[in-house]
Formats: C-alpha cells, structure tokens, sequence
C-alpha cells in the first residue's frame, strides 16, 4: 500500500480526480491559484512526483504532459482504510469504533455498501431470514 499522499499532493490528485480525465499542469494550477499562491513549477514537480509513484500517468503533448489518474479516489480510500484496518491487534474492536464515529449518512452508506457486496441472491446476516 503506498503511503499516504501529503497535502499539496491530495489538492492536485483530488483535481484529478475530480476532473477524471487528461490535465495538464497549467489547469490543475490555474484551479490552485484560487486558494493559494503557488508557481508553476511547484505543480509540475508535484505531477512528476505522483507520477514517479504511480499515482498518474502521462502522455506527452508537445512540449507538455497530460496526467491522468490510475486509480480512482474511492480505491485510494479503501486502500488506506485497509491498511489501518489490518495494523489493529483487534480488528473487530477497530471496526466498533470506527463505526461508532460514523454519521448516519455515513452508517447508511456502510449498509448500502454491504448489501452490494452480499448480492441479490446473498443477503447479510439478519436480512431475508438467511443468516450465514
């Protein structure tokens, strides 16, 4: 699992992301110059990080690159959820609390989740009288 992405790396991914197609450094640093100064050269070295890590891709376009995400933010997530997951001594324990801590937007969007994952014809345990 690669580290985590540092804050100037999140706000470039996270306009990746966000745009989830092809950018050149000049869009994601036009859209970063809203909330912060920051040169040209920062972004640039920035993307040529992610992309030394393998979080972007890049396709020469002249004398530029295009960058695109390789994998989706939601994966990023899970990845990172995963890995705090597994260091825990007590995993059951690690998810009561982290569900605990979640809001009910969040608790039900852990239920739709889970009733994706079991499948029509597998419900959880306590759903449709099948437990497992």
């Amino acid at each position: 699992m690669p580290r985590p992405l540092g804050e100037l790396e999140d706000a470039v991914m996270t306009r990746v992301w966000k745009w989830n197609r092809p950018v050149t450094v000049r869009e994601v640093l036009e859209d970063l110059q809203q909330e912060r100064s920051i040169a040209y050269t920062t972004v640039m070295t920035v993307l040529d990080n992610l992309h030394q890590k393998g979080w972007v891709r890049r396709e020469a376009e002249g004398r530029a690159y295009r960058y695109e995400a390789v994998s989706t933010r939601a994966a990023y997530a899970a990845a990172l959820m995963n890995e705090a997951w597994s260091r825990s001594d007590n995993p059951a324990a690690a998810l009561v609390a982290f569900f605990g801590m979640m809001s009910p937007e969040q608790r039900e969007a852990l239920s739709d989740a889970v009733r994706m994952v079991a499948g029509p014809d597998n419900p959880p345990s306590g759903e449709g009288g099948q437990g497992r």
